[in-house]
Formats: structure tokens, sequence, C-alpha cells
């Protein structure tokens, strides 16, 4: 199994990080991956891969700020977490158990 959120806390009940050195663990039979920073084996690729992923979010709220950008993108705005000091987003609001402020889009 790999767990490619493991640097987020994991997904799997019996993971925890690695090294690349040192890269592979077994539990109860089941290979476990959970390298912290996978990208950062291929550093020079996955910053391209990131930015060819981000730079067209990045350019709307450059053009147009960040509510008019996620008023015009629904993607843009369920990615935001925090807006004008509230916490905007349900999840992460009932994870930290704050109180939750739509967006006001």
């Amino acid at each position: 199994v790999i767990d490619v959120a493991v640097d987020q806390g994991g997904c799997i009940e019996t993971i925890h990080g690695t090294t690349h050195d040192d890269p592979t663990y077994e539990v109860s039979g089941v290979l476990h991956y959970g390298v912290t920073n996978m990208p950062g084996a291929v550093a020079h690729t996955s910053t391209f891969a990131l930015t060819n992923a981000t730079l067209a979010y990045a350019m709307v709220l450059a053009k147009h700020g960040p509510l008019a950008a996620a008023r015009r993108d629904p993607a843009l705005a369920r990615g935001f977490n925090v807006f004008d000091g509230q916490v905007c987003h349900q999840a992460v609001a009932e994870a930290l158990g704050a109180e939750f402020a739509p967006l006001p889009i």
C-alpha cells in the first residue's frame, strides 16, 4: 500500500512516515510505502507538474481578486479554507472545532 497523504497524517491506520533510504515496512503481511515528501525525489519534474496544475488558478486570482475569482470558478471556490480571518470550509471548521463562515460569494 502506498499512502501519498502520509505527510498530512496518512490515510491508512498502520502507516507512518518513512524515508527514501528506508521506504518500506511490513505490517500483517502488507507492504507499506510511506515516504514523506514523495515529490522531493523528482523535484524538478514535480515542480513543473505543480506549476502546470496551479498556474491557471493563480492567474485568475491575480486578475480578478479572490472573491471575484471564486465567483467565476466553483472549483477555485471549493479550495478556500480561510478567508478574511474566517474558516470558510465546512470540513476544516469541523476538524478544528472552529466556527464555519461560508465564503461570501
